[in-house]
């Protein structure tokens, strides 16, 4: 199977980064310390916190299997100029009289940004990259009606 390229911003790439190496560091020890806090403690079979650090350790490994694919696999782009679609750009679009804002890209580059994103992949998103303020893109919903966008603003995210 192949990998999909992960569209990141350096900021989102680097948070990514940062986020891994406390996962593999700290948090990872921090876990470690519940688990053998709770089977000092002996009976495992009904040990809640032992089950629970468990747990959280399996959480911890996933994240930590996943922040790496998409690091492997990310691209960094740079934000576009103000006034053009990209990733990491702030989009304001009309869509069938309905003002939205949204940060253009994966959810990595919304992170901590406060935005919903529009994922460049989805039928929105190939529609409306790469599109200047003001113009209208059409792009077919998934009922297979023909929807109607105008963009508003474009602004790099930050």
């Amino acid at each position: 199977m192949e990998e999909k390229a992960v569209l990141l911003t350096q900021d989102a790439y680097d948070e990514l980064k940062a986020e891994l190496a406390k996962r593999e560091g700290s948090l990872r020890e921090e876990i470690a310390a519940k688990i053998a806090a709770a089977r000092a403690e002996g009976d495992l079979s009904e040990n809640g916190g032992y089950q629970a650090a468990r747990e959280e350790q399996g959480k911890n490994e996933g994240r930590i299997n996943e922040l790496i694919v998409k690091l492997r696999n990310a691209q960094i782009v740079n934000p576009t100029a103000e006034g053009t679609v990209g990733v990491g750009s702030i989009v304001v679009i009309d869509r069938m009289g309905d003002e939205e804002t949204y940060l253009f890209g994966s959810r990595e580059n919304a992170a901590d940004s406060g935005y919903d994103t529009l994922d460049p992949e989805s039928p929105a998103g190939k529609a409306i990259d790469g599109a200047k303020v003001g113009d209208t893109v059409t792009y077919k919903a998934p009922n297979g009606r023909d929807i109607k966008v105008v963009v508003k603003s474009a602004k790099p995210v930050g």
